[in-house]
């Protein structure tokens, strides 16, 4: 006879009516941790994280007013990213095909609205920064392949090729107010004074080009070096000029006195390719071999390394304009970040103490040793003690003349 019906609802609920023991206390448990604590927020870096491109940049440029940056590869494509320190939040905002060839170099205007950008293509152009809109294009701008780019005003722009020709445009006519040939060799890199009235030249023959804008002229170039000069730039509120060379040493100028070098400081390094000025005495530098050094001039020192690509040679360094950052790009295909926040402070004895002791440059970030090196994420010490100081009295020996 089958069971009644009541009698098995009841036999049933009986046994779901039994006590879980491990059960009620999980749930009150979990609300409670679910209400008094806050989910993790997003982790905020030192430095923005690297940018990987899908391939090797020749140039990298940063917004004068923005956490924005533009960068050229050698494909031709120009990309512009937001970056932050905020873990996962850089972002490419657009890019641009527009160049046939290798983009060489990008710069920003003034105000951040235009984007200037030259190429092997023989190509200036001029875009739209927040769309990455071409506005303006000068085809065949030279004959030969264009290698350097500087922006004197918001109207001038000044390009040299690998042919050794420096041209200065009025971008307002879209023509060419200054085309001289005295370089017999590509043209590196171009530098203006504080008044916009002298341009200087590096250039793989060897010379240092000087030309007067004004009176849309040239005036000489330097004496020949031993090695490509690969860099320029302006130092010592206008008084010194630094070119940087392919065989890794430092030539040092005297303002109006362009025809020979007063002083020359050997690097270390394989090259000297960039050159990017912190302050009056120090500058930042990238080489062949990989490193980021930075070194103060007069006395002339390695202050020490700021990072690396491992291996890799550096094409270009810019810098934020807060000077908290210093970006690198390289042939690793990666866009780096760099604190240099500190630098401004750094002293140059500290670095002759550590040398003598071991050898090696003094770390000046934590990333410097690289980011797979065990100590990645410590900052040299200077050790100090009294004999060091004293050698240090004994052998300063660098001229500090103006």
């Amino acid at each position: 006879m089958a069971a009644p019906t009541e009698h098995v609802e009841v036999s049933s609920t009986e046994e779901n009516n039994k006590p879980e023991p491990a059960a009620p206390e999980p749930d009150r448990d979990s609300d409670e941790d679910s209400d008094g604590a806050e989910p993790p927020g997003p982790k905020v870096r030192d430095t923005p994280e690297d940018i990987r491109l899908e391939a090797a940049a020749n140039t990298v440029a940063l917004h004068p007013t923005r956490d924005l940056l533009v960068c050229g590869d050698v494909d031709g494509d120009v990309y512009a990213f937001s970056y932050s320190c905020t873990e996962g939040e850089n972002r490419e905002l657009w890019s641009s095909g527009h160049h046939l060839k290798s983009c060489r170099q990008v710069r920003f205007s003034e105000d951040g609205r235009k984007l200037f950008s030259v190429s092997r293509d023989k190509a200036v152009h001029l875009l739209d920064v927040e769309r990455g809109q071409l506005v303006t294009r000068i085809r065949g701008a030279h004959g030969a392949p264009i290698n350097s780019l500087l922006l004197v005003d918001e109207n001038i722009v000044a390009t040299g090729d690998d042919g050794g020709t420096l041209k200065v445009w009025d971008m307002r006519k879209g023509t060419s107010i200054m085309d001289l040939k005295h370089h017999e060799d590509y043209i590196s890199d171009i530098a203006v004074d504080q008044a916009k009235r002298i341009l200087l030249t590096a250039s793989g023959d060897g010379t240092m080009g000087v030309f007067n804008i004004k009176r849309r002229r040239f005036e000489l170039l330097s004496e020949y070096q031993s090695g490509d000069l690969t860099s320029v730039a302006i130092m010592k509120r206008g008084k010194k000029v630094v070119c940087g060379s392919s065989e890794g040493t430092v030539y040092i100028f005297n303002w109006n006195g362009f025809g020979a070098t007063s002083d020359r400081f050997a690097i270390k390094a394989e090259s000297v390719d960039c050159i990017v000025t912190v302050t009056d005495s120090i500058m930042v530098t990238a080489s062949m071999d990989g490193y980021i050094r930075a070194i103060n001039l007069l006395p002339n020192r390695v202050i020490g390394c700021i990072g690396q690509h491992v291996g890799e040679p550096i094409e270009e360094l810019a810098k934020s304009r807060d000077s908290r950052f210093l970006v690198s790009c390289g042939h690793d295909q990666l866009v780096k970040f760099w604190d240099i926040s500190s630098l401004p402070d750094a002293k140059v004895q500290e670095y002759r103490k550590r040398k003598r002791k071991d050898g090696r440059m003094k770390s000046l970030t934590k990333k410097a040793l690289g980011d797979n090196d065990f100590f990645a994420g410590l900052v040299e010490e200077p050790e100090k003690k009294e004999e060091d100081e004293e050698e240090d009295e004994e052998e300063e020996s660098d001229s500090d003349s103006d």
